[in-house]
């Protein structure tokens, strides 16, 4: 998929560029596998804001996607490629040789009238699922299950695509995009093929109300605010943060802090960090 740039006839739209779409061969989605969705703007059940910086943005039907692939034997034939406002990276609308329709991830080089198929007994193939156990070392997949049956929740954003570097006993080791190294089970199914629309992070907004249709509303930082408002607040002019380190609204440290627990149960699986560092 390419990106269109625009003729700047205000100063907003002289840096803005767009998708040219020319992926997209379907544009209204199937009715059966969509439902509307509500929208919260970052508030709970108590009507508090958990989650800062969201509201408003466009309406949106949210499309039921089909991560587990889990119809096996039956080959699907290729309807659309469709646009999904709720991810990065485009669908396919897909329909089984008994009738039933899914949508599933679209990977880069997924055309219309192009079937695929899932199972083990699946050709090593574009847009194909299987087990790790039947996928050869090398080969690049995605939508990549963390346990067997769960669905696929690693790598599903556009233009992005693991290695499968290894495979011992019951465990298959895959480079995911980070350069993480990571053991999965070897039941685990992946999809074979990198994800389409690899053009997506090179899109330039060009002004703030395009973040606005997205449901993002402004961040003001936090050193313009007043001491009681912030802690990097206050002092004549432009100051320093005045702290050891940059901190949240509520002083706990921000910005490059590991979030990760050191006890947390799958740290056994991780072969090598993203910073390249092994896990003790």
């Amino acid at each position: 998929m390419g990106i269109k740039t625009y003729n700047p006839y205000t100063p907003s739209r002289r840096n803005m560029t767009g998708s040219d779409f020319s992926e997209i061969t379907k544009t209204t989605p199937e009715k059966a596998l969509t439902y509307s969705l509500k929208k919260t703007a970052g508030r709970n059940n108590q009507g508090k804001i958990t989650v800062r910086h969201h509201g408003g943005g466009s309406r949106r039907l949210y499309r039921k996607i089909d991560f587990k692939r889990n119809k096996d034997g039956i080959a699907a034939k290729v309807i659309g490629i469709e646009y999904d406002p709720n991810r990065t990276a485009n669908i396919a609308l897909i329909c089984y040789e008994d009738g039933e329709k899914a949508y599933i991830l679209a990977p880069e080089g997924l055309k219309d009238g192009m079937k695929v198929m899932n199972g083990e007994h699946a050709e090593v193939r574009i847009g194909n699922c299987l087990p790790l156990e039947n996928i050869p070392v090398g080969t690049m997949v995605h939508n990549i299950e963390l346990l067997p049956g769960k669905g696929g929740q690693m790598v599903r954003a556009a233009g992005n695509g693991a290695q499968v570097m290894a495979k011992e006993g019951k465990y298959a080791t895959l480079r995911l995009p980070s350069g993480e190294m990571r053991m999965v089970p070897i039941g685990c199914r992946a999809s074979i093929g990198v994800i389409g629309n690899g053009e997506h992070n090179l899109i330039n907004l060009g002004k703030a109300g395009r973040k606005r249709h997205m449901g993002i509303r402004p961040t003001v930082r936090g050193s313009v605010m007043n001491p009681n408002d912030h802690p990097h607040g206050g002092g004549e002019g432009r100051a320093p943060i005045g702290r050891p380190g940059p901190s949240t609204p509520w002083g706990k440290p921000a910005m490059g802090l590991k979030t990760r627990k050191k006890k947390k149960a799958s740290n056994k699986m991780i072969v090598r960090r993203r910073d390249g560092k092994a896990i003790k």
